[in-house]
């Protein structure tokens, strides 16, 4: 089995890396789910409190983030 499994070479400088899509990417994932989350909060949420995860807009934009970034920068399916 291939041990890359894939996975884009990282940039060798930081102006490199800053300037490739290795680095926004996990970024723009996380920001993106932050804010699905905050309006799953906004239009969907309850505020009975019966729910961790939904009982405040921070905790659901936390949440939305970390699922977006998760989503992103998931492992491949060969390697597992």
């Amino acid at each position: 089995m291939d041990s890359s499994c894939g996975i884009e070479n990282r940039p060798k400088t930081f102006s490199e890396l800053v300037r490739s899509w290795y680095f926004w990417k996990p970024i723009v994932g996380f920001f993106t789910g932050a804010v699905s989350g905050a309006l799953y909060f906004y239009y969907l949420g309850h505020e009975s409190g019966s729910s961790p995860v939904t009982h405040d807009i921070f905790s659901n934009a936390l949440f939305g983030g970390m699922i977006g970034y998760f989503f992103v920068r998931r492992p491949c399916r060969a390697c597992c």
